[in-house]
């Protein structure tokens, strides 16, 4: 048979309609393959959308070898995807879009108009325009004992027999958008285990005192430092009123959760001023108060917010003490490493991302399931995770193009993948 009519002969499925699943359909269509994406919902990328309130940070510029470090252990694993389509490739895809993308203060990448709706817009008229096909409100539930996908939909259960599939379902945080996990079941009916779904890049429980709670909820503490057994992160996390939300201490979200596993609870120290050495702080805080209240002499002294000094004093009654009574170097051995009692992770479906998921053992280099030859996996759906700052988004797009690329290769080749029958 001709090349070319090979590819056209040839029909592929995607299920999810996220990053990772488009950038899959694209990669197919462009090869000339018929190509239909399966969403659950009733319009794709209702998780991007979301991302794009926040201004869409969709890659980093730091360079690809300080990236890649920032997926841990996945990292050899992501690496050649992700060097296959690296932050350069992305940001010119997005510019091909007719989105022009910069570089914020941070290295954070972002499209110039801070929105995922315009992307999301011409990424989508372009697919329909390339012959994609959308089916939206199809639940996959599994696979039949034929080997078709089976769907739940409006109008009663369909089975669809591709030549070729792509799984991009995500993981489990959000799932009002989409992606809640139902995968995982049907896949571990068929054999493939599935490493357990749990929350990243989320918020810690607290408890707190009710005093706090009341009077502190919702303020932000800016400009401090996080550490937890030897890792550490700056920047800004918000008092909620069961415990603590913001950047910093989701790139710690790994460690903490490992750390609760193994105990149940673990302490986070708070450098409530990382940019005065204690010797400093120990000096400005042994100055002569006056007649000013504590709270107005921390204020005035170093610098510190009500919601910081509400802590502190959460942290010394705790252990039955008096802040007031505290000597000037031991309250300033307190600001640099307040310690704050956790007592487990915050709901998953507040969570902006996943860890678990399957295991890259049961796929092989192109991505392809090695007990399901012709399926292949992408995304969220994979065992990897990556703090915020652009690192989800990119290997999502990355693993998403390597995938279609992989289910691409499988179905045009004249012979199979080395490897597979």
């Amino acid at each position: 048979m001709d090349h070319e009519l090979r590819k056209q002969s040839k029909s592929a499925a995607v299920i999810g309609a996220g990053p990772a699943g488009l950038m899959a359909a694209e990669a197919m269509v462009r090869g000339g393959v018929r190509v239909t994406v399966f969403d659950r919902m009733a319009a794709p990328g209702r998780k991007l959308l979301l991302a794009g309130r926040g201004g869409l940070n969709l890659t980093h510029s730091e360079p690809l070898e300080i990236l890649l470090t920032r997926y841990c252990a996945a990292t050899p694993r992501l690496r050649a995807a992700i060097e296959a389509f690296p932050p350069e490739a992305l940001r010119a895809w997005c510019e091909g879009l007719g989105q022009e993308t910069f570089v914020g203060s941070s290295g954070r990448v972002f499209p110039r108009c801070l929105k995922a709706s315009p992307l999301l817009r011409a990424w989508t008229k372009r697919l329909d325009s390339m012959g994609v096909v959308f089916r939206p409100r199809h639940r996959w539930i599994g696979w039949a004992d034929d080997g078709g996908l089976t769907f739940e939909t409006p109008t009663g259960a369909v089975t669809e027999r591709p030549d070729a599939v792509v799984l991009a379902l995500g993981g489990a945080s959000w799932p009002r958008l989409g992606s809640d996990g139902g995968w995982v079941e049907p896949v571990r009916r068929a054999g493939i285990g599935v490493a357990p779904l749990r929350p990243a890049n989320c918020g810690v429980l607290v408890d707190w005192s009710e005093v706090l709670r009341d009077r502190f909820e919702g303020m932000p503490l800016k400009r401090i430092a996080l550490s937890l057994d030897g890792r550490a992160s700056r920047g800004e996390v918000i008092v909620t009123r069961t415990g603590l939300e913001g950047g910093a201490v989701y790139a710690l979200s790994g460690p903490i959760r490992a750390a609760l596993d193994a105990a149940g609870t673990t302490i986070l120290r708070i450098d409530l001023r990382p940019d005065l050495a204690v010797d400093m702080l120990t000096s400005k805080l042994g100055a002569a108060r006056g007649k000013q209240s504590l709270s107005t002499f921390l204020r005035k002294a170093v610098g510190l917010a009500p919601v910081a000094i509400g802590l502190l004093h959460e942290a010394v009654t705790g252990e039955a003490g008096s802040l007031s009574a505290m000597s000037p170097s031991a309250m300033a051995e307190l600001v640099k490493a307040l310690p704050i009692r956790l007592s487990g992770l915050a709901d998953m479906a507040r969570a902006i991302s996943t860890a678990g998921g399957i295991a890259f053992e049961a796929i092989d280099q192109h991505y392809m399931l090695r007990q399901r030859p012709g399926t292949f996996i992408a995304g969220e759906m994979l065992d990897w995770e990556a703090p915020t700052g652009g690192y989800l988004l990119q290997a999502c797009f990355a693993t998403g193009t390597a995938a279609g690329q992989g289910a691409l290769t499988w179905l045009t080749a004249d012979c199979p993948i080395p490897g597979h029958p």
